[in-house]
């Protein structure tokens, strides 16, 4: 059996587990998660602690194994510490600022573009060039951050666009005379 079989996933007094045959709940100080599972894979909550385990160590079981082991401590730290993602916007002209909840973009069209902040996100703007997603489902904050850099992806000539903090856009050369 692997390492990640055996390793536990500590809860927090703060938080509280529910695991049904189908469904594990989880609720903490930011909110609540639910996320579907096999019914092979059994959750057990003990001391304080989450143990997943599995029936077999068919290739089948120990692929959901894994999976759902990372859905719930992912679950178990979104409620308690929660998730972000910065995204850094560059060109001259591009910016963003927050429109109630909402935000909407700057990205050198001849419209603005808005994004609806979904259930249990939030947006924060601290400069024009910088947005942070917060929300306590890594998944959903992953997927508002994708949908965000898709409106204007860096290119590769002037590295103008949004992109996630830290991330290397491969610049190339433009065409010579």
């Amino acid at each position: 059996m692997s390492r990640i079989g055996r390793k536990p996933i500590p809860v927090p007094s703060s938080v509280t587990v529910t695991v049904e045959p189908e469904v594990v709940r989880v609720s903490g100080p930011r909110g609540n998660l639910e996320e579907r599972k096999n019914r092979a894979i059994e959750v057990v909550q003990e001391d304080g602690q989450l143990l997943v385990t599995r029936p077999t160590d068919r290739a089948e079981h120990r692929a959901l194994h894994g999976l759902t082991r990372s859905l719930v401590a992912n679950m178990v730290e979104g409620v308690t510490v929660g998730f972000t993602k910065t995204l850094e916007i560059q060109g001259v002209g591009y910016r963003a600022q927050l429109k109630g909840k909402d935000l909407e973009l700057a990205l050198g069209y001849s419209h603005p573009v808005p994004i609806k902040a979904p259930e249990g996100i939030e947006f924060e703007v601290p400069q024009p060039t910088r947005v942070i997603i917060k929300g306590n489902s890594k998944q959903v904050v992953g997927e508002i951050a994708a949908i965000i850099r898709k409106q204007r992806p860096p290119e590769p000539y002037k590295g103008k666009g949004i992109r996630y903090q830290g991330e290397y856009v491969a610049r190339k050369v433009g065409k010579r005379a």
